[in-house]
């Protein structure tokens, strides 16, 4: 039997202990490629180069611990995928998983992460995608203890399939002093950033801005992400890139919009 082949990528760049970790995870699973950033791409979104060239490079990063081809690229995570499949890869991967990205991605973090972006493009070009991340944001932060959790879901992803245009959304809650109690499948929390420039001035006399703020969450639910993270769970967050608020559609045909 041919062994499934996975692309392997991230945004906190190629040499992230999160994607070295999950590559060692991936090679006990199937066949691995790797494209990642060549440098860090952290709230990049689900940006694309489109004003310059981009490079490929192949490279090897652990001889013994790392995949049988990695690719360093110059672009976005969106990009590593993009360029990915198109140029490559020599057949379709049979799943993308993105990360393990060093901080969380729950609840409106969503929006921002270029780790999520990575497996959205990924889920936009009909392959079984999951964005897996670590509620830590520390360089020496402990990835293995959730192995075990990270293996079982591409495990099941693999052989059940992930719906039609859905992507998983992996959120790890911190490892201290108890041990990773499970994984529930969630909702996303209802929350936002209460954001702040911090303004200064620089000796030349000229102001700059450096983007601070605190993470409000506005959701009492016992479903969300939050919840389970907060309770040492790992949430699973099934999450669409079809942006259609289709409940409302009803209510909006109801306007006047034809009539000038």
């Amino acid at each position: 039997m041919q062994k499934p082949l996975i692309l392997v990528t991230n945004d906190d760049g190629i040499t992230a202990p999160g994607l070295r970790s999950l590559i060692k995870y991936m090679k006990e699973i199937g066949d691995v490629i790797v494209v990642a950033p060549d440098s860090p791409q952290s709230g990049m979104g689900h940006a694309i180069t489109l004003d310059n060239t981009l490079s490929a490079n192949r490279i090897v990063v652990d001889a013994i611990n790392g995949a049988e081809k990695e690719y360093s690229c110059s672009g976005t995570p969106a990009d590593c995928v993009k360029i990915g499949l198109q140029e490559l890869l020599d057949r379709k991967p049979d799943i993308c998983v993105s990360g393990i990205n060093h901080g969380s991605n729950s609840s409106i973090n969503v929006i921002y992460s270029g780790t999520m972006s990575a497996a959205i493009e990924a889920g936009i070009e009909g392959i079984p995608a999951i964005g897996f991340s670590l509620c830590d944001f520390s360089w020496d932060a402990n990835f293995n203890e959730a192995k075990v959790f990270i293996q079982t879901i591409v495990k099941q992803s693999l052989q059940n399939g992930i719906p039609k245009g859905v992507v998983l959304n992996v959120n790890i809650p911190v490892i201290e002093n108890e041990p990773i109690k499970g994984i529930k499948i969630c909702r996303q929390a209802r929350a936002n950033w209460k954001e702040k420039f911090d303004k200064r001035t620089n000796p030349m006399g000229k102001d700059y801005y450096w983007l601070t703020g605190e993470f409000e969450l506005l959701d009492k639910g016992e479903d969300t992400d939050e919840y389970a993270l907060a309770n040492n769970y790992i949430s699973v967050v099934p999450t669409q890139f079809d942006l259609t608020a289709h409940h409302t559609i009803q209510q909006l045909n109801s306007w006047n919009l034809n009539e000038h």
